[in-house]
């Protein structure tokens, strides 16, 4: 089960894609909003949490590439978070610097949304957004999340109470 996007194409996150990952979340501009940068040692924990949702929830991060040349975008998908003691459904991205500005995160979260709707049966999408990240919140905003101005772990939270909307 997979999101289908017209630019890009999704696929599950293996070791292979290490290098690429923790260069990925590695990264100061992408990660600006986190407490601290991946180090490569995290970007593998990351695959294999990836991993395990795969295997426990049939969706997790998956590896964005694009579909006209195979190159690397990012990650995006759908992952278990706790909100205020409840177990919410988040989509979340990340794109390379580079490619970023070109709508590949709001592509990539719209598909997600629509697979958490339709596939899912999902009846409620979040986010948890940091409040100073406005790229991200667009993103949220243009999939049709609403924000909240309440903090999870320091970062707001955007909702969709039904997804859906296209």
């Amino acid at each position: 089960m997979l999101p289908e996007s017209a630019r890009l194409r999704y696929r599950e996150m293996s070791l292979d894609d290490l290098d690429e990952l923790a260069g990925l979340l590695g990264d100061r501009e992408v990660m600006a909003y986190y407490p601290a940068p991946m180090t490569r040692q995290d970007a593998t924990r990351w695959i294999e949490w990836n991993q395990g949702l795969y295997r426990s929830r049939g969706h997790g991060l998956w590896v964005l590439t694009l579909r006209e040349s195979g190159e690397f975008v990012g990650d995006c998908g759908l992952t278990p978070q706790m909100v205020d003691g409840v177990e919410e459904l988040e989509v979340g991205y990340h794109v390379r610097p580079a490619l970023q500005r070109q709508g590949y995160a709001t592509e990539a979260a719209a598909a997600s949304r629509d697979l958490a709707r339709d596939e899912l049966g999902a009846r409620r999408l979040t986010a948890i957004i940091h409040p100073d990240n406005r790229p991200s919140q667009r993103v949220a905003e243009k999939i049709g999340l609403r924000r909240r101005h309440r903090a999870v772990r320091g970062q707001l939270v955007s909702r969709c109470v039904a997804p859906d909307s296209r």
